[in-house]
């Protein structure tokens, strides 16, 4: 860890200096505030440097996370009707509960599968995350916000009023209180409930309806007609800086330039902007309602929701130990590295923080700065809190616009162009599956469209390898069959007599149902079927019974079954069920052709060479 100390903390003061401002802008993002991005990187680049698999490796806060975080934290907020307070301790953990499950991926050696996860799910997942940041800050940069639009929270005055009387029901009926026999306690909770409480609740209610995509479409109307110009230009300018400055040179971090020098310019030229929410200074406090105001019961509906983040920040942080690896010329350990992200992120959880994933920018620039051991990523960890504790007073006068802008930006550069760009050229069913990825994620629910996205992928394949299983097995006459070159050679009388198939490819469940349809094609003449099976490499339950109830058919017609070449998956399974030894003896079961073939002309006096 100490071998290269001047090149760590060049790389780790670097790579934090780069993630401050994008840690924050998560943060803002995610609906926790900017203080729950800067808890959540500091954490998670601390911990996942000192227990993860990948040297070189800066962890925090990433878009695909944000965004899923984003549609976490605001599904459970509206479920406690617009109360954060009241959301706070589930919200928390759901994060806590995915670095656990991150942790027990690790142990249980998954790392090493998550790169089976078909490409147009994560080009369709990338792509929507892409969509989803840039529709969500439309709204900051025209520098429009709901609780300022008076006359669009009036309109939830009476829903709010209504929320607020059923949950002092709702609370009453779990202390026990029999609100119909004594409903004093109802009447003095009832007139606590002002115009203030009222509006602040009907506040929180415009809040959720105008949030996540849909809201943002919905309230767009609204926003155009309220335009906050200075806020625009705010964005803008910080839009313009980042990918100007990059021209100029990328030494220096291009969004950490612009939110300098917009942030400078809006605060030295005392313009009327909104700043982004005030972060606590000091030390990060442990969130003790994660443990006090928290039901267990209450966390059984997002248990799913956590995984699926677990193996999202998975995927995520596996993918930057790749372009680690390409830098340094190293191999990263993927269980380990999970194991590091899930304590990271678990310890994040308990102070508040967003959850996050391997970060492939800090990571990149780490490396190019010098960076080759765990120390940088530690390193990266302590500017991040030196930064909060010394400078957290200046960090919260930060205008919310630069903070759009800069996720503008990241919006744009998350997107797959590598997928779009392949569109016309890849596979229809792969474009229908990004596709429905893609709008699924951005309109409905990203943990949903990346379960669909699996499912349909592994249909599509599924059929796939039953149609070429299909194609590649026909059954005929060896004379109209295209023959492998050792059967080329075999007399007329072996080709009336004998009916050979030819079995490519995997035999599972998605070829079963084909492999009975071809049996009945053998002719009721055949006294003889050959199964060569030296190109299965594999046979699952349904395809192990499908043989079985095959050959059972075949012997009660009185064919005799003789396998050549069979694999050793293949072969150990038709043993442990019987299918050779009881069905068809040892003696008809050959490792080569030509063995076959004499065995054939020795047992069978008809059938010549």
């Amino acid at each position: 860890m100490f071998t290269n100390i001047k090149g760590d903390i060049l790389g780790g003061l670097t790579a934090g200096i780069v993630a401050l401002p994008l840690a924050l802008a998560f943060g803002v993002s995610s609906g926790l505030g900017p203080s729950a991005g800067l808890y959540g990187a500091i954490f998670l680049s601390f911990f996942a440097a000192l227990f993860g698999g990948t040297p070189t490796q800066i962890s925090g806060p990433t878009a695909p996370m944000t965004a899923v975080s984003m549609v976490v934290i605001a599904t459970i907020i509206s479920v406690h009707n617009g109360s954060i307070e009241k959301a706070l301790p589930y919200i928390l953990a759901v994060f806590l509960l995915s670095g656990i499950f991150q942790i027990a991926l690790g142990m249980l050696g998954v790392g090493k599968y998550i790169k089976y996860i078909p490409y147009p799910v994560v080009s369709g997942f990338m792509t929507a995350i892409g969509v989803i940041i840039l529709i969500t800050q439309i709204l900051p940069v025209l520098g429009y916000e709901v609780k300022n639009d008076r006359e669009f929270v009036e309109q939830f005055k009476p829903l709010a009023e209504e929320h607020l009387l059923e949950n002092i029901l709702i609370d009453e009926s779990k202390e026990g209180l029999l609100v119909l026999e004594d409903f004093q306690e109802t009447i003095k909770r009832a007139g606590e409930v002002n115009e203030a409480t009222i509006y602040e609740e009907a506040e929180n209610l415009a809040k959720n309806d105008a949030s996540g995509v849909i809201g943002t479409i919905k309230s767009l109307p609204r926003a155009l007609g309220k335009i906050n110009w200075i806020e625009v230009l705010l964005a803008l300018g910080t839009i313009i800086i980042i990918y100007g400055f990059k021209k100029i040179t990328t030494a220096i971090p291009s969004t950490l330039v612009a939110l300098v020098i917009v942030s400078s310019i809006a605060i030295g030229f005392g313009i009327d902007y909104r700043s982004i929410q005030e972060i606590p200074q000091g030390f990060p406090r442990i969130e003790w309602t994660l443990f006090t105001d928290f039901n267990f019961l209450g966390l059984i509906p997002y248990i799913l929701t956590a995984l699926t983040l677990s193996l999202l920040g998975a995927i995520d942080s596996l993918l930057t130990s790749v372009v680690a690896d390409n830098l340094t010329k190293t191999r990263h350990l993927p269980n380990k590295e999970l194991i590091g992200q899930g304590i990271g992120n678990s310890i994040a959880a308990v102070f508040g923080g967003i959850p996050g994933a391997g970060a492939t920018i800090r990571t990149v620039v780490n490396i190019q700065s010098g960076g080759k051991t765990k120390l940088s990523g530690m390193v990266a960890s302590v500017v991040l809190l030196i930064i909060l504790l010394a400078l957290s007073p200046m960090a919260s006068k930060i205008p919310a616009a630069v903070l759009a802008g800069i996720l503008v930006t990241v919006g744009i550069g998350v997107m797959d162009y590598k997928g779009l760009n392949a569109l016309s050229k890849i596979p229809r069913t792969e474009v229908v599956i990004m596709a429905v990825v893609l709008v699924l994620s951005v309109f409905w629910n990203l943990v949903y469209a990346v379960g669909i996205g699996l499912v349909m992928a592994s249909l599509f394949f599924m059929k796939k390898m039953g149609d070429l299983s299909t194609d590649d097995s026909r059954v005929t006459t060896v004379a109209k069959e295209k023959m492998w070159d050792d059967e080329k050679k075999i007399s007329p009388s072996f080709k009336e007599n004998v009916f050979i198939k030819h079995l490519s490819g995997p035999l599972f469940f998605g070829f079963a149902t084909e492999f009975v349809n071809i049996s009945n094609q053998i002719p009721k003449s055949a006294s003889i079927l050959i199964i060569r099976m030296s190109k299965v490499p594999y046979i699952d339950q349904s395809g192990l019974f499908a043989l079985e109830d095959v050959l059972m058919d075949l012997i009660q017609k009185d064919i005799e079954v003789i396998f050549v070449g069979i694999q050793k998956q293949p072969k150990y399974l038709m043993k442990t069920i019987g299918i050779i030894g009881k069905l068809i003896p040892e003696e008809q079961v050959f490792t080569d052709f030509s063995s076959c073939k004499k065995y054939v002309i020795d047992e069978h006096k008809s059938i010549t060479a």
